[in-house]
């Protein structure tokens, strides 16, 4: 039987208690794995954007939207925002080299959902007919 280590509250902040509601990995988690957080991460992947040339590729996102999840992902340290004294202004947004393990990851989850796609897909109309014939 193994005795029950007392963890600090600073060595807990080191190294992150992703189920501890007091935890700030939590936080950061959401910001990567929201729907445009992903796909803002694996657009970057691909290298620099400027912030309308993101809008285009990630369909479906607002201005509003896309400006926050850059802002998060930016303050995270994750996305470098690069702004030039030109008129009308010119920013350009690349992912930093912290950005770029994460986008890595988040990358490799979204080719397997895409490669899995079909089955997912062929799950869901099976849930989705037992539902209707339960109601029925």
């Amino acid at each position: 039987m193994s005795e029950s280590k007392t963890v600090s509250l600073a060595e807990q902040m080191r190294r992150g208690e992703l189920f501890s509601t007091q935890c700030p990995s939590r936080e950061i988690l959401k910001h990567v794995t929201s729907q445009w957080g992903v796909l803002v991460l694996v657009a970057l992947m691909g290298g620099t954007h400027r912030f309308s040339e993101l809008r285009r590729k990630v369909g479906g996102v607002s201005e509003k939207m896309l400006a926050q999840t850059l802002q998060y992902l930016e303050r995270d340290g994750f996305v470098c925002r690069v702004s030039f004294p030109v008129v009308p202004p010119h920013v350009e947004y690349s992912l930093t080299p912290l950005g770029r393990d994460i986008g890595l990851k988040v990358e490799a989850l979204a080719d397997w959902i895409e490669s899995n796609l079909p089955s997912i897909m062929s799950v869901q109309a099976t849930a989705d007919q037992e539902v209707v014939e339960q109601q029925a």
